[in-house]
């Protein structure tokens, strides 16, 4: 079966969705317009693909702050990995990516948001539960709360 959404078409095989975006569309916004749209409450995702703009984000726990540097070049998606659950009530997306640059370098980290140009391939694994993650104020970010 085929869907198509907002910068983002999909083909469910089985229980798994092969997912493609449109290139010039922002990854983690279209991705979550999929998820929303076929009501994906968990599961993992996996993807690679192409970027001319990102924006990483890195978490210092000293003092429990993030650090977001944006990068604005091509890149080579060599990566995405991350996962679905709940958080304050709506389904979201959390994702770390590693970016291949033109020197052959790599840079990695949360994934904020990135521009796509060129293609952006995804397979989703939903899982038929739900699953909600609690701020944890001690250690300052989002953890599963298996008792929610």
């Amino acid at each position: 079966m085929n869907y198509n959404g907002k910068q983002w078409s999909a083909k469910k095989v089985d229980h798994i969705y092969i997912v493609s975006l449109d290139n010039q569309s922002n990854i983690v916004e279209s991705l979550t317009d999929f998820i929303q749209n076929q009501n994906i409450q968990a599961g993992e995702v996996t993807g690679i693909g192409a970027v001319s703009e990102a924006t990483l984000r890195f978490f210092n726990p000293a003092t429990k702050k993030y650090v977001d540097k944006t990068f604005k070049e091509q890149m080579e998606v060599t990566n995405i990995s991350g996962n679905v659950s709940e958080i304050e009530g709506k389904p979201t997306l959390h994702l770390h990516i590693t970016l291949g640059r033109e020197d052959y370098t790599a840079l990695a980290g949360h994934l904020l948001e990135a521009k796509i140009q060129g293609a952006a391939e995804f397979i989703f694994y939903p899982l038929n539960t739900r699953v909600v993650k609690i701020k944890n104020e001690e250690i300052g970010i989002n953890l599963y709360d298996f008792e929610k």
